[in-house]
């Protein structure tokens, strides 16, 4: 069963040049998990980041050994994706939009995939980062919350329902990435009652534009 590596949290600071929470640490211990996030993570920019539908950033362990061996110069810290949840044994390919997974004490939804910040890009000096995370498809997920409760490393995640097992993670991520002038599948994706609400504007935006042309 998936099952939680570490816990990192971010406080807001200037790094490089650019005022950023991606920092995260990890914790020791149990970490209460409410429904905008972990006790005392924090976000930089609310526009992008935090808020009910983006409670908690999860990412895949599993991608760390290949990014290190094709990108990065050393090995990678937890958090070094700016995630809340580091998981093992648990990847985009497993996951759909929906899903509702027990996770410690809290009981969690994946409300969309990740898009990912320029600020990864700038954090590691690499220009290109975004560009590859995406071809990847790499890009972690986020949770809402519906019930609030005490998470620490060792959780499990496991999973109560799949209400929408025709949204995969990755073929969400392709819908909104590249296939951008697919009328029909992003007025279907936009039309899923868990997709975060950020995401149901723009599709729907992207639809209407569509359908003028």
């Amino acid at each position: 069963m998936p099952q939680v590596d570490s816990l990192q949290i971010g406080k807001i600071s200037s790094q490089n040049g650019f005022r950023t929470a991606t920092y995260k640490n990890p914790v020791q211990g149990p970490l209460h998990l409410g429904m905008e996030g972990f006790a005392g993570d924090r976000q930089a920019d609310r526009r992008y980041h935090g808020g009910p539908d983006k409670a908690a950033l999860v990412y895949s362990h599993d991608h760390y050994a290949p990014w290190h061996a094709e990108l990065f110069p050393t090995p990678l810290p937890p958090g070094a994706f700016g995630e809340n949840i580091l998981v093992s044994g648990m990847t985009e390919q497993d996951v759909c939009v929906g899903d509702i997974y027990q996770l410690g004490l809290a009981q969690v939804q994946i409300s969309q995939p990740r898009q990912p910040c320029g600020k990864q890009a700038r954090r590691w000096g690499i220009a290109d980062l975004v560009q590859q995370i995406n071809k990847r498809g790499w890009t972690g997920w986020y949770l809402r919350v519906l019930r609030e409760g005490l998470v620490q490393a060792g959780d499990s995640f496991q999973l109560l329902a799949r209400p929408h097992p025709e949204w995969p993670v990755p073929l969400a991520h392709q819908v909104m990435h590249f296939r951008k002038t697919d009328a029909a599948a992003a007025s279907a994706l936009a039309a899923c009652p868990a997709l975060a609400r950020d995401w149901v504007d723009e599709l729907s935006l992207r639809v209407a534009k569509l359908r003028r042309a």
